[in-house]
Parts: structure tokens; sequence; C-alpha cells
């Protein structure tokens, strides 16, 4: 069953490695054709991570900052994290369901990476 996404705050929730509590992070749900295009561009900062449902693959022209992105299944497991300067164009990850942005650092500091399984949940 498909989870239906709309625009909104969220929570990202990463597991720990060590089986610790791991990161709470504020998510922004970008779910409609509108807030997925818009994204990140023309903002200084985000305060946690965004979140594009759906979404294969990002660019960053007109950012003015450097991003994490983060690929994720339809299981809501890590498939890439990369780190994007502002001017690039990323490539489409074909198995990829959803797409998170954070500036530059910050998954790594959540611990995410390639493998880990999240937890997606939108505030109502």
């Amino acid at each position: 069953m498909r989870r239906r996404w709309s625009d909104g705050p969220g929570v990202l929730r990463v597991p720990a490695a060590d089986g610790g509590d791991g990161a709470v992070v504020p998510l922004e749900v970008a779910a409609s054709y509108a807030a997925r295009t818009r994204g990140l561009l023309g903002r200084d900062g985000v305060e946690g991570a965004l979140l594009l449902a759906p979404a294969s693959g990002v660019h960053t022209f007109r950012m003015r900052f450097a991003i994490d992105v983060a690929y994720l299944d339809r299981r809501s497991r890590v498939l890439a994290v990369r780190t994007m300067p502002p001017g690039r164009m990323g490539l489409p990850r074909p198995r990829s369901r959803y797409v998170l942005e954070a500036r530059a650092g910050a998954m790594a500091g959540w611990g995410l990476r390639r493998g880990t399984v999240v937890e997606l949940a939108q505030r109502d």
C-alpha cells in the first residue's frame, strides 16, 4: 500500500547504530508538485530536513547553500547519501521513492548512511 503524503510538518527518526535512542529531526514534507518544485530554492537554510515525496532526483541550481541528499526506497531504506554544492544536477536513482534534503553535514551528525532504515511520520 502506498503512503499518502501532504505538505506540512513531520518528524524523521534515525536509529542509532549502537542501538541507542538515535536522532529525532524536524521534517518538512513537500508532497505537492508546487512544494516539491520549490524545495529549498530561495532559502538561506533549513531547520531539520525536507522530504520530497515522491522524488528520485534533485538539483541545486539557484540554491544558496550546499546540501546533503539522501535517496530512500519505498521501505525508507537509505540507498545513497551525497553532499551537493549549489549549481549541480544530481543523478536520479531508479529505486528511489523519496529524497531527504538537509544542510551539508547534518546527515552525518544524525548517523544517516547507506542501508539505514529511517522512520518518517507526518504530523496532523
